[in-house]
């Protein structure tokens, strides 16, 4: 029986060194899982880096292993509403009683690692430790491990992936990994490792030539975006897109990926690459991916707080981009799958992003923007400096500054509808920071569900 409460086992893992400031080591996570057992070491990874598309690719990737017939465990962050989101066993998230038991299992290993190192565990390193011991527990066939960030210092990186996983790279944590995507390539290549197999989505030709260098130097096996699989084709689709692959084995046609946006075409690829070189990495199991098996796959995929229709009457829009590369990938998917006249932007961002190069990314195809700020405080930038910054941006006449995310919100379906009158069919994006749309999908997926 537990003697800890799920409120309680949150409490102190926020008590912890908060995952946004981290210190280059892997000397404490290492000296943790030592003491577990090395719980890393149980089952084969799938390890996934890059700046944008990871978590997307990476509950592709979970659930075609999972129609595989594979029991799988997913470690992803940050979370969108619970922590629980992070650590999940067939594609569920843990339960909370499952979280707290993960907890003490390893929460006497901690104390003796605090003892030992200059600094304690780290909030991040105490998660990546209790999701390498529940997958061993479970136990899983597969763990499928996004990194917090970055990549060789990363606390994942203790685990030597099978298959490793480069989603598009581009500049952002700039003052923790440096201010270009050559430099970031560097520490992300960290997790290539030897004999596994490298499955590269697409990059520029400079990032291309640093991740094949490290690929080159520890014996590993690539697979390259737009040379060894890609995109055939692409169609719009009522809930999504129709897309044909160009696989390590074979062409895949006809699947249907029930969400909207061409960079989601490219995770799907990407996903279908990745599942081909675990699955095709014995003999028994080479073979198993079929087109019927990504048919039956794809059609389960969901992607929560990513381009996420969670309310109709207006449609409204929550979408976890937060840095310039991953905007402009929004803002173009909203102009292709929506004809919203006008579009509302509610938008609340960290104040260590590049916001200024967000808010660009947004002004063509955004009406009017709200700024706004999520509840977390030490991080997020203030409504009032948002909105001073998006002045510069919009000009002052489309710019409103609500601090409060439920006061924006409201506001901008108030202006979605009353502009509508005239335009056409109004549309709400919620945007700017994972923290921003988990806390307005909150509030708004439950209430609106009865309306979907």
């Amino acid at each position: 029986m537990s003697n800890l409460s799920f409120a309680e086992v949150s409490a102190r893992l926020q008590q912890r060194w908060p995952e946004h400031k981290i210190e280059p080591t892997l000397e404490r996570v290492r000296r943790l899982v030592e003491l577990l057992g090395d719980p890393q070491k149980a089952y084969p990874v799938v390890h996934l880096t890059g700046t944008n598309g990871k978590t997307s690719t990476a509950r592709m990737i979970d659930t075609l292993l999972r129609e595989a017939g594979l029991r799988t465990g997913r470690f992803t962050s940050p979370h969108l509403e619970s922590v629980r989101e992070r650590i999940t066993l067939d594609g569920e998230p843990i339960s909370e009683q499952r979280f707290v038991e993960a907890y003490e299992e390893i929460a006497p290993y901690l104390d003796v690692v605090d003892a030992e190192q200059e600094h304690p565990l780290t909030f991040f390193e105490v998660m990546t430790g209790m999701a390498y011991a529940a997958f061993a527990d479970a136990p899983v066939d597969v763990a499928i491990i996004e990194v917090g960030l970055g990549g060789s210092w990363d606390s994942t990186n203790v685990a030597d992936g099978t298959v490793s996983v480069i989603t598009p790279i581009a500049v952002d944590h700039a003052h923790l990994l440096g201010a270009d995507p050559v430099t970031i390539a560097g520490e992300k290549a960290g997790i290539i490792k030897p004999g596994g197999t490298t499955v590269m989505a697409q990059q520029s030709l400079d990032v291309f030539e640093v991740l094949l260098r490290r690929a080159a130097e520890v014996g590993a096996q690539v697979a390259r975006e737009g040379i060894e699989f890609g995109i055939v084709s692409r169609a719009l689709a009522v809930g999504g897109q129709v897309v044909s692959i160009k696989g390590l084995g074979g062409e895949y046609d006809d699947l249907f990926v029930p969400l909207h946006g061409e960079y989601q075409a490219h995770n799907a690829a990407t996903a279908v690459a990745a599942v081909e070189a675990l699955l095709g990495a014995s003999p028994e199991t080479e073979g198993r991916v079929t087109t019927e098996l990504l048919q039956a796959g794809f059609e389960q995929v969901t992607s929560p707080g990513r381009m996420e229709v969670v309310r109709n009457s207006p449609t409204i829009v929550v979408d976890a981009a937060h840095n310039p590369h991953g905007a402009e990938a929004t803002a173009a998917t909203v102009s292709e799958a929506f004809q919203f006249q006008p579009l509302i932007g509610v938008l609340g961002c960290m104040k260590d992003k590049d916001v200024y190069g967000v808010l660009e990314a947004y002004e063509p195809i955004m009406e009017t923007v709200v700024c706004t700020r999520n509840s977390f405080v030490e991080r997020s930038m203030p409504a009032e400096e948002l909105g001073q910054l998006a002045a510069e941006v919009f000009g002052e006449e489309r710019v409103l500054v609500r601090p409060h995310l439920i006061d924006a919100i409201d506001d901008a379906i108030r202006l979605a509808e009353e502009e509508a009158v005239a335009l056409g069919s109004g549309g709400v994006l919620i945007t700017g920071s994972v923290i921003t749309a988990g806390e307005a999908r909150a509030l708004l997926v439950r209430k609106g569900k009865g309306e979907q």
